[in-house]
Parts: C-alpha cells; structure tokens; sequence
C-alpha cells in the first residue's frame, strides 16, 4: 500500500514536478542528472574544507595517518 508523505514537498521536489509536467528528453535528464550530481560534490568538497581548516588539517596530518599502525 502507498504510504502518503505528512509534511509538505520541499522547494526541491516541487520544481522537479514542474520539470515533469514540461516532458524532457533522456538526453535532457541525463545532463540535468550531471549538474546535479556536479552541484552536491561540490557542496559536500566545500563542507569537507571547512572542517579540515576548523581541525587545523594540512599535507602532515595526512603523511601521519598513512604512516599510522
């Protein structure tokens, strides 16, 4: 059975809607599938490099967790 969601679409899931409601080509949604993938990367890089430099991470910390037991 279909369970309903409770809480409202998010901004997200409602201009994908609208991106079904226009029709678009596989080759169209393969290239929206890209940017999106490409825009979340660099969201989540940009995350990762600001907790790096709020831990004071740099190449050392590194060389010392590969030479790790």
């Amino acid at each position: 059975m279909l369970k309903l969601a409770s809480q409202p679409l998010s901004n997200l899931q409602l201009e994908l809607l609208h991106l079904y409601e226009t029709g678009i080509s596989d080759k169209h949604l393969l290239e929206l599938k890209e940017v999106i993938a490409k825009f979340l990367f660099e969201k989540a890089f940009d995350q990762a490099d600001e907790i790096w430099e709020e831990k004071g991470y740099n190449s050392d910390t590194i060389q010392d967790w590969l030479n790790k037991d």
